[in-house]
């Protein structure tokens, strides 16, 4: 299905990634120019729609750069345990998340430490890790250990079981797949102060089109928050690839992923990035093979996947805003 910024006047118009050059092209060109918290700058938009077709192991990776898709599939699986510290992140070099508790290391401390030396040290010394290299209840705390409480009798409270969303979500997909309650929330109010960075791709829900063989499992991602040069290749990977895990899991055939931006935007100092990369043209068509089914969805491993069909256009590299 077209986007709101499908492109006409190109050959190649039907390939999915234009969806995406020309979300870029348009934030680019028409963005309101706003000041944000990193102090960067950006241009943005507000309300933005994107949509994949999942069927025949397609997958949303863009061509017209690299996009280290073992990077972002490492991350999925990192939340996947519930693990809030960098460290295991660090030990496969995965350094996507290092900014964050480099920043606040320093500004804590006052050590000027470089941030190769900061990531050195969470690596070699377990107990400088767990104190430095933890990000506060982000992502995979809320998927799979949402805080609860239950009253004493007294009127003070306990913690109580917490709730594995994902594995809810799992179960009541099987066993009620007509339900319009199959979600995993990011967003939990009582404790964005204590995160590193509050959740970008917050709101994920999935649907059942379809009964009996053949039916389809649709997902939407809502992201209140997204970069779309440096972030979005990686957010629109994820969470295909957990559209794709869960129809694994449940029976269902991937169906279609849709994607949606609340603040939607370009940093100022992504020109050179945005430029390159309208000049390229999508070519290619990737495919995700997934190649076990493992007992649940927490047992994944990296080597389960392999993409084929995938010959991106060369790196394309910019500066993270933190």
């Amino acid at each position: 299905m077209a986007s709101a910024f499908s492109k006409t006047d190109s050959l190649d118009g039907n390939h999915p990634e234009w969806q995406y050059l020309d979300l870029l092209r348009h934030i680019w060109e028409q963005g309101d120019k706003r000041v944000d918290r990193t102090g960067v700058g950006t241009r943005s938009i507000f309300g933005a729609q994107l949509r994949f077709d999942l069927s025949g192991d397609r997958m949303p990776l863009l061509t017209t750069k690299r996009v280290y898709w073992k990077t972002a599939t490492r991350e999925m699986l990192w939340f996947l345990t519930g693990n809030t510290n960098i460290r295991p992140l660090v030990l496969q070099g995965v350094k996507i998340w290092n900014e964050w508790p480099h920043a606040q290391y320093v500004r804590e401390t006052g050590e000027d430490i470089a941030l190769a030396d900061f990531i050195a040290r969470i690596a070699e010394d377990e107990a400088f890790a767990e104190r430095w290299g933890d990000l506060g209840p982000v992502y995979g705390k809320q998927w799979v250990d949402w805080d609860t409480f239950e009253p004493n009798g007294d009127g003070t409270y306990r913690k109580g079981q917490g709730i594995n969303q994902v594995a809810q979500v799992v179960e009541n997909l099987k066993s009620n797949p007509g339900s319009r309650r199959h979600i995993v929330e990011g967003w939990n109010v009582a404790q964005l102060e204590r995160m590193a960075l509050p959740p970008c791709h917050k709101t994920y829900q999935f649907h059942v089109a379809g009964q009996g063989e053949g039916a389809r499992l649709n997902g939407i991602l809502y992201q209140r928050s997204c970069d779309v040069a440096l972030g979005l290749p990686f957010n629109l990977w994820s969470a295909a690839l957990l559209v794709r895990m869960l129809a694994q899991q449940t029976g269902l055939e991937p169906g279609e992923l849709v994607w949606m931006g609340g603040d939607t935007h370009l940093y100022l100092n992504h020109g050179e990035l945005v430029e390159e990369q309208l000049s390229r043209t999508p070519q290619g068509e990737p495919r995700l093979a997934i190649l076990r089914k493992p007992e649940s969805i927490f047992d994944y491993r990296i080597e389960d996947f392999e993409v084929r069909d995938y010959a991106p256009q060369g790196v394309i590299k910019a500066p993270i805003a933190v």
